[in-house]
């Protein structure tokens, strides 16, 4: 057999649409017609669960979905030729499923992978669905022997090794693997470095791209020599095909042809690319014409709306400022400006009426009891009431704007601000939102700086601050992290060099507050640990943080 001296293989870094089988299928169609006709590939890659999208959760367990697929296998053998196509999917096996990378070249099934590690902490859970798969699979393309790999399996070195075993001498990896700070340093240093180390062989490494609910994939796919070095990496949130030539050596080993090299981005511009993607595929994937969100003159609502403006573009977006009696004059006119200069509608409509004959229905109810936070949660609920409105009459969907140290405390008003069918930067917390302005700020002043430099307050009473009812961010922001994201105690924490009954206090408005979390909207995943899927915290509880 005569050994080509290059196998070009193409990265097909794709976003897809979870459930839509028929929709993902053209889509894979079309990427590997592209790759054969503009790029001259062998083989394409895509990414894990491709057919079905990732995650498909439920969906799989029904009757229509196994239908579905494997309605696509046929056409996808029936529509692919010339070129080799590598693709995930769910396959359905009697009563059993597995995660599956199908090998098709020229309408015929070569190759087909059962991933062999599943995933089931944080965001996964797979073996809830899949069984695992026992064998390796390495598969001839033009002369290479590949081994294939689906995302988890790079994890873990039992795969990779195996093989190694059968006769590998390149390893391809299809993955659906989320975004969160730091993920790809991870990728590349700690897992895809331990395992060419381990096994002496080059790894392609292709990742989906994409917003799924509260999951973002960031794509940066990219192709690892023998030696540990990346020689392609694929722009992050960026839908496209790299190719990568893999050459044979006078020795005979397979080498990856260095490529184009994208610069791994700062953690500001990461996380802020992950919030716009986020919002445009919930938005558009949705199919709402757009979106509307309080604009309070504050940090969090001045990002928010920042993020919507670049996700959607200025004419999708609708800001409401809903002063009350104790809203500044500074508020309404900063929220005004940063309207103007990012070129969206903005309306101004008083709550004060609404509260004022709130207050009046409610006088013989409240009589005797001194203001407190019931009427303060009162002005929060008339804006929700004006902003669903608005979302119900033009169909836009309302954003809410709180962030993830306000959600963990409680600091949030169900049924007011927490109202809403998306939220941008719930999983940011205070000290990131000043850091993600900052750096959005940095790129084109939207922002008005004193909204950024005024101390944060809701402005529901008169001269409210943050800090009346939170320690200051500063503190606040690290006690939660070490508690949400690393699982510490009340006596770790402190260790730390945290006052004790600060710390207690904290961990016990998270533990009251989970009832308010099951309600809120799904929003953006960016840390370790988000509120959301990947945290599992009973509402009635009676362990003792302490």
């Amino acid at each position: 057999m005569s050994v080509p001296a290059r196998l070009r293989c193409a990265l097909a870094q794709l976003n897809l649409v979870v459930g839509d089988v028929d929709g993902n299928t053209s889509r894979i169609v079309a990427a590997a017609n592209r790759a054969r006709d503009e790029l001259g590939a062998q083989v394409v890659l895509c990414p894990e669960l491709a057919v079905s999208g990732y995650p498909p959760e439920d969906l799989l367990f029904h009757a229509g979905m196994r239908t579905q697929v494997a309605r696509s296998l046929e056409r996808l053998k029936r529509e692919v030729h010339g070129i080799t196509l590598v693709v995930g999917y769910p396959e359905y096996a009697d009563h059993t499923i597995y995660n599956a990378a199908a090998v098709i070249r020229n309408g015929v099934l070569v190759g087909n992978h059962r991933k062999t590690c599943l995933p089931n902490y944080r965001v996964f859970d797979e073996k809830r669905y899949f069984t695992p798969g026992g064998e390796s699979t390495v598969v001839e393309l033009e002369g290479v022997r590949v081994g294939i790999l689906v995302c988890e399996d790079v994890w873990d070195p039992a795969p990779a090794a195996a093989a190694r075993a059968a006769g590998a001498e390149v390893l391809l990896a299809i993955n659906a693997s989320p975004y969160e700070m730091g993920k790809q340093a991870q990728r590349e240093t700690e897992v895809a470095r331990r395992r060419v180390a381990e096994n002496g062989l080059p790894l392609v490494f292709l990742n989906l791209i994409g917003g799924q609910d509260e999951l973002v994939f960031d794509g940066q796919s990219f192709v690892m020599n023998a030696a540990g070095e990346v020689t392609l990496r694929a722009p992050a949130y960026v839908e496209g095909l790299y190719a990568v030539d893999l050459d044979r050596d006078a020795g005979g080993s397979v080498r990856p042809r260095p490529g184009d090299l994208t610069p791994l981005t700062g953690e500001e511009e990461s996380v802020y690319g992950a919030l716009v993607l986020g919002v445009r595929d919930y938005v558009d994937k949705h199919r709402f014409p757009g979106v509307v969100l309080g604009l309070s003159g504050g940090i969090d609502s001045a990002l928010t709306l920042c993020i919507a403006v670049d996700a959607l573009g200025a004419a999708r977006v609708h800001s409401v400022a809903m002063p009350s009696r104790y809203t500044s004059q500074m508020s309404k006119d900063d929220a005004a400006l940063q309207a103007r200069i990012l070129g969206v509608k903005h309306s101004e409509i008083s709550i004060e009426g609404m509260f004022a004959a709130t207050l009046e229905a409610l006088k013989h109810e409240f009589a005797g009891h001194p203001p407190d936070t019931a009427e303060e949660n009162i002005q929060s609920r008339c804006r929700g009431v004006l902003l669903m409105g608005i979302s119900n009459k033009t169909g836009r969907m309302l954003l809410t704007t709180g962030n993830k140290s306000e959600m963990a405390v409680g600091y949030a008003t169900l049924y007011g601000d927490m109202a809403g069918g998306f939220a941008p930067i719930k999983d940011c917390s205070k000290l990131l939102v000043y850091r993600l302005a900052a750096w959005r700020n940095a790129r084109g002043a939207v922002i008005p700086q004193r909204v950024i430099d005024r101390p944060p307050s809701a402005e529901l009473r008169p001269d409210q601050k943050d800090t009346d009812s939170l320690p200051p961010y500063e503190i606040l922001d690290p006690i939660l992290e070490a508690f949400i994201e690393e699982d510490l105690s009340v006596d770790q924490i402190a260790a730390r060099g945290f006052d004790r009954v600060t710390v207690g206090r904290v961990l016990d408005m998270v533990k009251r507050n989970e009832y308010k979390r099951r309600q809120a909207p799904p929003g953006v995943r960016v840390s370790g640990r988000a509120f959301g899927r990947d945290w599992r915290y009973p509402i009635t509880s009676g362990y003792q943080t302490r």
